[in-house]
C-alpha cells in the first residue's frame, strides 16, 4: 500500500480487576470480510454501578512509516509475527465509549465521523442500534481534539449533542484554536485545527479544564498530556472497580506496550508523549488496571502485563 503523508492529509481534508464483560464481536475466520458489518459491534463492561459501552466506527489502515522512533520494517516484522499485516500497512480501528452511571450518560469522544477513508461513520448507527439518540447524551468528554476523536460531535456542521455539557482540556484548546500553530502545522495535521475551530464555535458553553477533573461522582479526568498539549483520559470508578480510557497513550499491540519509544506522527511533542508511555506503561502493569483503548483492536479493552520482563498487551476476556 502506497500512502504518503501527504495523500493522507489529502484524503483527511476530504471531511478522521473484577468486570464482568459482554460483547457482540466478528468471529476471527470473518476478520477479512468485506463491509459493512452484518452486525454492529459492542461490548459493554460493568465497572461498579457503572455500564461502560463500546461502539466501533470504523478502521483505518495506517502505514507503517506513520509510526515514530522505529524503522518502519520492524514494525511490518512484528505485524507478520502475528499475522497482523494489511498488504504493507496496520489496522487501527476508532473505539467510543458510552457510560451510563443509571441516570446519566457520558459519552467519551465521538469518532471521525466518516472523515477518514469508507470504513469509518459507523458510530451514529451503533448509538441507533442502542437506542440512544444524540439528545440523550447528557455530556461528552474529550480526550483531545485531533479530528478523529471530535469530529462525530461537528458532523454535517451541526452540534450533534445539543443537550450534553461538554469538556475538553484547555490547553488543547488553546493550542488547537491558534492560527499561528495552524500555520506552522505539516499538512496532514491542519485538519484537527480546522476541527478543533469548528468544534469550539459550535459548543460555546464548552468547559475547560486542566488535567484531573471530577466530572461526576466516580467519574474523573486523568492527565496523560504528551500526545497533544491537551491529552487527557477518563476513570470511571465503583465499589473498588476501575477501568481507564486513555484515548492515545496505546495504539496497536505490535508496537504498544512493547515500547514507549514507539510513537506516532500525530504527536505534537514527541518526547512528552514518550515521557507519558514510559511513565504509564509499568504503572498500569504493576497496578493490574482495566484499560479501555481508542484504537486498541476492537472492543480495546485489556491490560498491560509483565511477560519475561518484557511488557504486553493482554486483552480482556470476553463472556455471554
Amino acid at each position: 500500500m502506497d500512502i504518503t503523508r501527504r495523500a493522507f492529509a489529502r484524503g483527511l481534508a476530504a471531511l478522521p480487576a473484577a468486570a464482568a464483560i459482554s460483547a457482540t464481536a466478528v468471529p476471527a475466520a470473518q476478520a477479512r470480510m468485506a463491509d459493512p458489518l452484518p452486525v454492529q459491534p459492542l461490548a459493554r463492561v460493568k465497572v461498579g454501578r457503572f455500564t461502560v459501552t463500546v461502539l466501533n466506527d470504523g478502521f483505518y489502515d495506517i502505514p507503517y512509516g506513520f509510526f515514530t522512533g522505529v524503522a518502519p520494517e520492524e514494525v511490518e516484522a512484528a505485524a507478520r509475527a502475528v499475522h497482523a499485516d494489511r498488504e504493507g500497512a496496520l489496522r487501527l480501528v476508532f473505539n467510543q465509549h458510552l457510560i451510563d452511571d443509571g441516570e446519566r450518560l457520558i459519552l467519551v469522544d465521538s469518532g471521525p465521523a466518516g472523515n477518514i477513508g469508507e470504513h469509518t461513520g459507523r458510530f451514529p448507527d451503533g448509538l441507533k442500534a442502542i437506542g440512544v439518540k444524540p439528545e440523550d447524551i447528557d455530556a461528552l468528554v474529550v480526550t483531545h481534539t485531533h479530528f478523529d476523536h471530535v469530529s462525530g460531535a461537528i458532523a454535517g456542521g451541526r452540534k450533534v449533542f445539543s443537550d450534553a455539557e461538554v469538556y475538553a482540556d484547555r490547553r488543547d484548546i488553546a493550542y488547537f484554536t491558534d492560527p499561528a500553530k495552524r500555520a506552522a502545522a505539516p499538512d496532514f495535521l491542519r485538519s484537527s485545527f480546522d476541527t478543533a475551530a469548528e468544534f469550539a464555535r459550535l459548543y460555546p458553553g464548552l468547559q475547560q479544564i486542566e488535567g484531573a477533573h471530577d466530572i461526576s461522582s466516580g467519574i474523573s479526568t486523568i492527565d496523560l498530556t504528551g500526545h497533544t498539549p491537551g491529552h487527557i483520559g477518563v476513570r470511571v470508578a465503583d465499589a473498588g472497580e476501575s477501568l481507564l480510557i486513555v484515548a492515545d497513550t496505546l495504539f496497536h499491540p505490535v508496537v504498544h506496550p512493547v515500547s514507549a519509544d514507539h510513537g506516532f506522527v500525530f504527536e505534537q511533542d514527541v518526547e512528552a508523549a514518550r515521557a507519558m508511555r514510559a511513565k504509564f506503561f509499568p504503572q498500569a502493569a504493576e497496578e493490574g488496571a482495566l484499560i479501555a483503548a481508542t484504537h486498541m483492536p476492537f472492543p480495546g479493552l485489556g491490560r498491560i502485563v509483565r511477560d519475561n520482563g518484557k511488557l504486553r498487551w493482554w486483552p480482556a476476556e470476553v463472556v455471554g
